[in-house]
């Protein structure tokens, strides 16, 4: 297996940790793609699966629809937009060669529902949601036996969430553990979806077991959308980034 990032310290600690290959990649750029995908193939054979993980929320300072700025737009798609289409259309014609493969794509309950203060993260996810389809339609129109489907995570306590919670503690100049446990009342569950909960959803997809399955959307939130609870942050924190 091989993991890829622009931070090649981490990267390679975490490879070492979990026995797996670590390359050094900008997934927004269009050329490197290439040459990962092409060193994949030449270290460990034919590439069946790539897991689309990459993304970036931007700055908490200007966020609404109203004052988000153009340049921070512009980052948060090609991070979370742009790397999602160059590596599936990098990944299609290696799978093409291995006769069939799985592409999971990491979206986000962002994806699915309003989000007025985190308005381009929000975009951005909603965009990798439909992407992922039209990817999963051509793939089966063509008979690739290429799936391609999307996962869409509620709050984990990531470091980009815990990031993000700092920031909105400051701006209420509360302390970060009451936004943390704001967090986690959005959660019909009443706890935080974790890394391995997942982990566990891109396993399945990518496995045979999920060989009928293309084009749809994965959701693991503890209950957040169908309950229709959903909350980037709490009112306060809004009201606050939103003066």
């Amino acid at each position: 297996m091989v993991i890829t990032d622009l931070q090649r310290d981490l990267g390679e600690a975490i490879a070492a940790r979990g026995g797996l290959t670590f390359l050094e990649q900008d997934v927004c750029d269009e050329a490197r793609w290439s040459s990962v995908i092409e060193d994949v193939e030449k270290r460990l054979g034919p590439l069946n699966i790539l897991v689309n993980n990459a993304g970036v929320l931007g700055p908490m300072d200007a966020i609404s629809p109203e004052n988000t700025r153009f340049a921070d737009w512009k980052r948060i798609f090609a991070v979370n937009v742009d790397s999602v289409f160059l590596g599936c259309r990098a990944a299609i014609p290696a799978m093409r060669r291995a006769k069939g493969g799985s592409i999971i794509n990491i979206s986000s309950v962002a994806g699915l529902l309003a989000t007025p203060y985190a308005t381009a993260y929000g975009a951005s996810k909603a965009t990798v949601r439909h992407l992922t389809k039209s990817v999963a339609q051509h793939c089966a129109v063509e008979k690739l036996n290429i799936r391609c489907n999307s996962v869409h995570p509620g709050d984990v306590l990531t470091p980009l969430w815990l990031k993000q919670a700092e920031e909105a503690a400051r701006v209420r100049d509360v302390p970060t553990e009451q936004i943390i446990e704001e967090g986690r009342a959005v959660s019909p569950m009443g706890e935080y979806t974790t890394v391995e909960d997942i982990a566990a959803g891109v396993a399945f997809l990518a496995s045979d077991e999920a060989r009928h399955i293309t084009g749809t959307e994965l959701i693991i939130d503890g209950g957040i959308v169908n309950c229709d609870t959903f909350h980037l942050m709490s009112s306060g924190t809004k009201k606050a980034l939103a003066e």
